[in-house]
């Protein structure tokens, strides 16, 4: 039967086969990669929306505008403990009392001697002196630990006391 037909018509026939075959194989795979494509899209979809089935780009975007959010609080914060930090450090945070004899007639320690200073060693320091006709109460300005009039050796020992504290008042 190949015989009765020319070689021309058997090439024809043969290469229509092989075209055939190679049509048949392409429509396989077309079909294969359609269906791994599909499966692809679910497993992207399912991706993207997570399980609270809200998409993950949604998430990002409100994660991200949270951020932009906490970032300017954080700034604001920052800002305002700065200030707080400097009433702070201004406010007085050292004290200490002396209390001392200023007569040698007088019985008891009646005379005092108070230290009030910030971290600085600024402040005041406030000397009560007691007799038997009177009180007098004296307040000089303290700058860094020094004054500019004369100090008592009982304010000399307040400010250096209050000067070595961290008590807190």
């Amino acid at each position: 039967m190949l015989s009765l037909l020319g070689p021309v018509t058997l090439a024809i026939i043969i290469t229509a086969a092989v075209t055939l075959i190679i049509a048949l194989v392409a429509i396989i795979m077309t079909f294969s990669l359609r269906k791994r494509m599909r499966e692809f899209e679910n497993a992207y979809v399912s991706l993207q929306t997570l399980l609270s089935g809200t998409p993950i780009e949604d998430l990002l975007k409100e994660n991200l505008n949270e951020v932009s959010n906490l970032k300017q609080m954080l700034n604001n914060h920052s800002s305002r403990l700065v200030l707080i930090e400097n009433k702070l450090r201004s406010g007085v945070d050292r004290a200490e009392l002396i209390r001392f004899n200023s007569f040698k007639n007088m019985g008891a320690d009646l005379s005092f001697t108070l230290a009030l200073l910030n971290q600085e060693k600024t402040g005041v320091v406030l000397t009560g002196i007691h007799s038997v006709e009177e009180c007098r109460i004296y307040a000089k300005h303290i700058e860094k630990g020094q004054a500019k009039v004369k100090l008592s050796p009982e304010e000399k020992q307040a400010i250096e006391k209050a000067s070595t504290n961290n008590i807190i008042v």
